[in-house]
């Protein structure tokens, strides 16, 4: 089951949710009634379990923490889709406790480069990668994803780039590359809001098999550079 959260401080540029950027809108629900709803539906669920998105669930971080504790309570599988960017180094404990309940975080990183990271996203790369870094500390399985946009970040250099920044980390276990779309320039239309990707073609297949191709080549040359100091999990999955 995935919740939505409402609320998000980043302004990707190819975002499809704008409907979530506003603190203030959404359906107001408590942890109980969520839980609820999921053990209702709980016969239906093959696998998996809760998956929290948004917006960015780390804005409204006390209750995702209760509502990922009390879903293990019940012993049903956390997982955290998030941009990792609200994380800052003076919440370090609160930080901690959400992540005794996640079992899985699926970060985002948008750009390879901090000043393109600014120019796509509007913020600061920092925060996403001290997120990481926390995450990776806590032993919580990472699945990175990654949009790739045609003029924007699918460029050889950036996804070369992408590779070699993602090798350190070793609890990343997989890796999904995700082609571009502009399926929610009708909801920048119903909002009346410009869409910023204006006349961006949508990508290939073709076009995201090599750039997953780029990304993992450049991934494994560098922990092969890096094994004599590192160890890494030997189970890597790629999408």
């Amino acid at each position: 089951m995935v919740v939505f959260f409402q609320g998000c401080p980043m302004r990707c540029a190819y975002c499809h949710n704008p409907d979530t950027w506003d603190m203030h809108g959404g359906t107001i629900m408590s942890v109980d009634e969520i839980i609820e709803r999921y053990e209702r539906g709980r016969n239906f669920y093959v696998s998996g379990g809760i998956t929290a998105t948004g917006g960015e669930p780390l804005m409204q971080l006390e209750f995702l923490t209760s509502l990922f504790s009390e879903a293990k309570k019940r012993g049903i599988h956390t997982a955290l889709d998030t941009s990792g960017y609200p994380y800052r180094t003076e919440r370090k404990e609160e930080y901690e406790e959400l992540f005794r309940f996640t079992d899985l975080v699926m970060l985002d990183i948008k750009h390879s480069s901090r000043e393109a990271h600014i120019r796509l996203t509007g913020r600061e790369m920092n925060p996403v990668l001290a997120f990481l870094a926390e995450a990776d500390s806590h032993d919580i399985p990472i699945i990175i994803r990654h949009v790739v946009v045609p003029t924007i970040t699918d460029g050889e250099k950036e996804l070369k780039d992408l590779g070699t920044l993602l090798a350190p980390y070793r609890n990343i276990k997989g890796l999904d590359i995700l082609s571009y779309h502009d399926m929610g320039k009708k909801k920048y239309e119903a909002l009346g809001i410009r869409y910023p990707l204006e006349g961006i073609r949508p990508l290939s297949e073709d076009e995201r098999l090599r750039a997953k191709e780029i990304v993992l080549s450049s991934l494994e040359n560098e922990r092969s550079r890096l094994q004599s100091t590192l160890r890494f999990s030997p189970s890597f999955q790629t999408a």
